[in-house]
């Protein structure tokens, strides 16, 4: 029950549903203007159309839209001419393919590599390919479709998805926190070489969600261009430290990835006692800092470092490489100093309000 109300309070989930809801009712009112009030015989090419053209964002179809037309009506010509000399078979669907696919490969129309070969599949196979007095008709409610994908993006509630990236920027830390937390208690327990490849993993996997989170990021602050909403220049100019707290993740998860690679490569070692006791403290400590959002303690945790690292250096070790030793303090307080900022903004918002006079 938990986890379904996270989903619902979720805005990309809903950014996600909505433009769902506005696809389909792009599709279908494109159908019904190219039938009912356009006339068109057997309109499928304005729904699917509409389904193309609908995008996440405003600014992206506008700019894409000259693409998808060239695409589609590429691909309705192309159907037509293999279609009227070869008529329908195996022979002219490759050949259809073939010319589209190549098409899409070009620089023009690379944004939209499948579209002319799947507009040109579809006009090929239903048939209509052979009947050069239908050609007008695929174009016009090609066109039909596109035009009314575009204006139902631009003007049915264009998706903002400031929040969208805010809430992907909010998990991240709450699983390095959590990897954190299991190395700490893996190096108490007695971890081994394969222990500490399952960590990298888990490093490169937040490093997916990080990439992801950049990709949403971008998008927001596109979703902001030509978008109607009166909040839109407010609320898309507040994402601007989404990417500052980003960056941040991004060194974290490195200096984790860094710090998990040396505890594998000193697997077998015998740790300084009082080193190895110091350091899982530091990390457990590093590690519930991190999951709470709590720029105090990890504050805290940077003081107790710097006091911790030179009491060990300054007296010395004997029993673990020191090299070993100096590149986990020098990870972990890399991870500290990165997450003390991204602590102080959680629970990342963007905060679109007008500023008070």
């Amino acid at each position: 029950m938990a986890r379904v109300r996270e989903r619902l309070r979720d805005p990309l989930a809903w950014s996600n549903a909505l433009q769902v809801v506005k696809t389909v009712g792009a599709a279908v009112v494109a159908w019904v203007l190219a039938g009912q009030v356009f006339n068109v015989a057997q309109p499928f090419l304005a729904p699917w159309a509409a389904l193309l053209t609908v995008q996440s964002t405003v600014y992206r179809p506008f700019a894409r839209g000259l693409q998808q037309v060239t695409a589609a009506v590429l691909g309705v010509l192309l159907a037509f001419v293999v279609g009227g000399l070869l008529g329908v078979n195996a022979a002219s669907l490759a050949i259809a393919l073939l010319v589209a696919m190549a098409a899409g490969t070009t620089r023009a129309l690379r944004a939209e590599s499948t579209t002319a070969a799947a507009t040109a599949l579809v006009v090929l196979l239903t048939g209509y390919s052979g009947d050069a007095s239908m050609l007008g008709g695929r174009l016009f409610d090609t066109v039909v479709g596109i035009g009314v994908g575009l204006l139902v993006n631009f003007l049915v509630w264009p998706p903002l998805r400031d929040r969208s990236a805010a809430r992907r920027v909010d998990v991240i830390d709450d699983r390095l926190g959590e990897l954190l937390t299991d190395i700490a208690d893996g190096m108490r327990d007695g971890c081994d070489a394969d222990d500490a490849e399952g960590w990298v993993q888990r490093t490169r996997e937040l490093d997916d969600d990080i990439d992801d989170a950049w990709a949403v990021v971008r998008q927001a602050r596109e979703s902001g261009r030509l978008n109607v909403r009166r909040a839109a220049g407010r609320r898309i100019g507040a994402t601007g430290d989404l990417a500052d707290l980003l960056g941040r993740l991004e060194q974290a998860v490195a200096d984790t990835r860094s710090m998990a690679a040396t505890i594998g490569r000193a697997t077998g070692a015998e740790w300084d006692p009082r080193f190895r006791e110091l350091w899982i403290d530091l990390v457990t400590r590093t590690g519930a800092a991190v999951s709470a959002a709590d720029a105090d303690d990890l504050a805290r945790v940077g003081e107790d470092l710097r006091s911790a690292a030179g009491e060990l250096f300054a007296a010395g070790t004997e029993r673990a490489p020191r090299p070993a030793h100096g590149a986990l303090i020098v990870n972990l307080r890399n991870i500290v100093e990165a997450m003390d900022a991204v602590a102080e903004a959680q629970p990342v918002r963007v905060d679109a309000r007008e500023p008070v006079a």
